[in-house]
Formats: structure tokens, C-alpha cells, sequence
């Protein structure tokens, strides 16, 4: 459980759901952790209790990513906290709501693929320089089963954001790997726990889906925090490019 020890991650939109699994993954295995978060502070803070309960240096940063400034100022921070930046999870990302093709309009358009998208470019490109310091690194982007099947009813921007998340994974991956950094995907299906499916998920579409779920139960933020740290502590791998579907096998690449 050390495979990270005296490594350094920052983690977007760390204050809850998965990101906060994540993070607590990363302490596990001894990454020092910058977290970031937008309005969820009070989960934030308990993710730099937990590192300081384990003897880790760990810091919380708000900031809107989707804001060019302010996605620098964050990542700034964190690699100031923490002297260095080896692992960036860009985990921020959001439904939105649910709306059909007829009920789109460009301001929803917009603020989907800002808050999916944008705000990974900014801060991926952010956080570069720190992360080519290094010497080897480690991305991964939290893409989405919507992404590669095409979501449900109404997550049709959404969808559209989360597969070219993986295009840009793809193609991050052969920009980034003569600098040492690797870039990697993580795609999760219908996660229990989440703060994405307890606001846009009903009680009968979780069931319905979970029915359609081979391994037949929902996953857990747990089972995706395993698949990011995997990922992460791959800092000498060979690894890089590639999309880890983490939905019970729904969708098998």
C-alpha cells in the first residue's frame, strides 16, 4: 500500500463523490494530496484531516477550473504545498442536467463542455510544467461509460464531453510521452454513492440499470478510486493511451 509513498497528486473537484474516493486511495498508498474543490469545502478538509492523520502533507484549494486564472492559481498552489506535482487527476466534471436535443441552447451547450473539457485543458496545461519536472508522471482523466456508449435520454452534451475526453487522452498520450508523462483514462459506469447519480439518477433507472449490470451490482466509488490509483502509481510504466472501463461489464472495449 506504499506504491506512492513521497509522490505528490492533485485532484480536481476532491471535496466529494469520486474525487474524494480517490483521494483517499492516494493517501492510502502514501501520495501527499492537493485537493481541489469549488463549493464542496467541508469534504476537502476532511480529505487533509485524513492525510494529516497519516502523517501526509495535504492541502485543499478552491477554485473555478472552467476560469483560466483561476485553474492556474490552483494548480500553482498545489505544486507550491506540496513542491512538486508527480500525478494530476482531472476529475471535475458534471451532467448538468438532462435535456433533449430540442431543448438545447448554447449557454447549456457551453457550460457542459467548460465544466467536462475546458476546465481539463486549463489545468492540464497548468499543471505541465510541474509535471514534466518530474521526470515521470502520471495523468488520468475521468472519462464516462456515456462516452462510449452514448449515455441516457437528455446526456447528449454530456456524452459528447466524455468522449472526447477519451479522444483527448488518446491524443494527450503522444504529445506528452517524449516528456515522461503518461496519460490515461478511466471510464466509470453506474457508480453507487456518487454525487452524480444521487442528483440525476432516479430510484427506478438505478434499478433498472443494476439489472442490466453482468457482474449484477452497481459499483462503488471504491471500485473507481482502485482504477485511478492503478493508473497513478504507474509512474515508470508502459502504460499510456489507454481508457480502463470500470462498469461491471456493461461495455467491454
Amino acid at each position: 500500500m506504499d506504491s506512492l509513498k513521497g509522490k505528490r497528486a492533485l485532484v480536481t473537484a476532491g471535496g466529494q463523490g469520486l474525487g474524494k474516493a480517490i483521494g483517499a486511495a492516494l493517501l492510502k498508498r502514501g501520495c501527499s494530496l492537493a485537493v481541489h474543490y469549488r463549493g464542496s469545502r467541508d469534504g476537502a478538509l476532511e480529505s487533509v484531516a485524513l492525510a494529516e492523520s497519516l502523517g501526509l502533507n495535504a492541502v485543499a484549494v478552491q477554485g473555478d477550473l472552467t476560469l483560466d486564472a483561476d485553474a492556474r492559481r490552483v494548480v500553482d498552489e498545489a505544486a507550491v504545498a506540496l513542491g512538486g506535482l508527480d500525478i494530476l487527476v482531472n476529475n471535475a466534471g458534471d451532467l448538468v442536467g438532462r435535456r433533449l436535443l430540442p431543448e438545447i441552447d448554447l449557454e447549456f451547450w457551453n457550460s457542459v463542455l467548460d465544466v467536462n473539457l475546458k476546465s481539463m485543458m486549463l489545468v492540464t496545461r497548468a499543471a505541465l510544467p510541474y509535471l514534466k519536472a518530474a521526470g515521470m508522471a502520471s495523468v488520468v482523466n475521468m472519462a464516462s461509460l456515456a462516452g462510449r456508449k452514448g449515455g441516457h435520454p437528455g446526456s447528449l452534451v454530456y456524452s459528447a464531453a466524455k468522449g472526447a475526453v477519451l479522444t483527448w487522452t488518446r491524443a494527450l498520450s503522444n504529445e506528452l510521452a517524449p516528456l515522461g508523462v503518461r496519460v490515461n483514462a478511466v471510464a466509470p459506469g453506474f457508480i453507487l454513492g456518487s454525487s452524480f447519480h444521487a442528483t440525476h439518477t432516479t430510484a427506478d433507472s438505478a434499478e433498472k440499470t443494476i439489472a442490466g449490470i453482468p457482474l449484477g451490482r452497481a459499483g462503488t466509488p471504491e471500485d473507481v478510486a482502485s482504477a485511478v490509483a492503478f493508473l497513478a502509481a504507474e509512474l515508470d510504466g508502459f502504460i499510456t493511451g489507454a481508457t480502463l472501463d470500470v462498469n461491471g461489464g456493461v461495455y467491454c472495449a
